[in-house]
């Protein structure tokens, strides 16, 4: 049995897709699961309440946590390391594997310009804190003998889904006659992670003994790409005018005034002003599974959306 905790969203969809192809056993695990295959088991459960998850862990060979919280700083600090607590309670009784699906909020700013699985953890926003301390306590986990787990590490996402920035900011926008909106600077590198090829990476490793008890970047294509590239490429499979507008840094705590979601963003702004790039090498070495090219994950994204 391979149970997904947090299924149906961005990579638990995907991720559902894949584990076939390693197991005919496997079990959906959220509020209210909706089967992606049709032999797929659902269980409803909350991953904040402690007997729910066990339930929801027991009899699983391998445990994928790919939930995600409501993109608050208060909910964050709150019910991650609650929810996360759980879950290594959880797998541990039951000898299950653990990988667990993690962003790269945790690492110092000074080295986005080339992250890789050895990049320094010095968070300086709230949310990283956060990250960096459910990474923690998973790894202390292992390093005790009690767990075996990994992190599979991803980049901001470009998604065919409405759970990207790439999609709200960019597609949507473009999709109604809007300017396609960016932060800060759009002539700094952003890479992003697709996420179907996150999903069938994140599956392989879980399936691969020996890619436990590290971490692991996802694929992500190494295209040096700034924002404005990202916009012409929308523009271009849209047939539309690649219209965009930059907000300043100053601008965000402005609108935080009147927009939630703008106060939650102000911190993470540094990840705009300079480039970001996410290295993916040392899996793709491993693996020989490259990433999905920027213009064929913008054209899914059109097609699907």
């Amino acid at each position: 049995m391979q149970t997904i905790l947090g299924a149906g969203g961005a990579i638990g969809t995907e991720l559902a897709k894949e584990l076939p192809k390693y197991t005919d056993k496997v079990r959906l695990v959220s509020r209210k699961p909706e089967k992606v295959n049709p032999t797929d088991e659902l269980f409803a459960a909350d991953l904040l309440n402690t007997e729910q998850v066990n339930q929801a862990v027991a009899g699983s060979d391998v445990v994928y946590l790919v939930a995600g919280l409501e993109y608050n700083t208060k909910v964050w600090q709150a019910q991650w390391p609650q929810l996360m607590r759980n879950v290594l309670n959880a797998c541990i009784a039951h000898k299950a594997k653990l990988v667990f699906f993690d962003n790269m909020y945790m690492y110092d700013p000074a080295h986005l310009q080339h992250m890789t699985e050895d990049t320094p953890v010095n968070p300086i926003s709230k949310k990283g804190k956060v990250r960096a301390q459910i990474a923690d306590m998973l790894f202390e986990e292992v390093k005790a003998g009690k767990l075996e787990a990994l992190i599979a590490r991803s980049a901001d996402f470009i998604a065919p889904t409405q759970n990207s920035l790439l999609y709200s900011a960019v597609y949507e926008n473009l999709k109604k006659g809007k300017k396609a909106m960016w932060f800060a600077d759009a002539s700094k590198v952003h890479t992003f992670t697709y996420t179907p090829d996150a999903a069938k990476a994140t599956a392989l490793l879980g399936n691969t003994p020996d890619a436990y008890n590290q971490v692991w970047h996802v694929p992500t294509s190494n295209a040096r790409l700034t924002a404005k590239d990202w916009v012409n490429l929308f523009a271009k499979a849209m047939h539309t005018e690649p219209k965009l507008t930059v907000l300043p840094k100053w601008m965000v705590p402005i609108l935080g005034l009147f927009m939630p979601i703008m106060r939650e963003f102000k911190e993470m702004l540094y990840q705009y002003d300079r480039d970001y790039v996410f290295d993916s090498s040392r899996f793709e070495k491993r693996f020989g599974q490259t990433a999905t090219a920027p213009e064929a994950a913008v054209q899914a994204v059109v097609t699907k959306g």
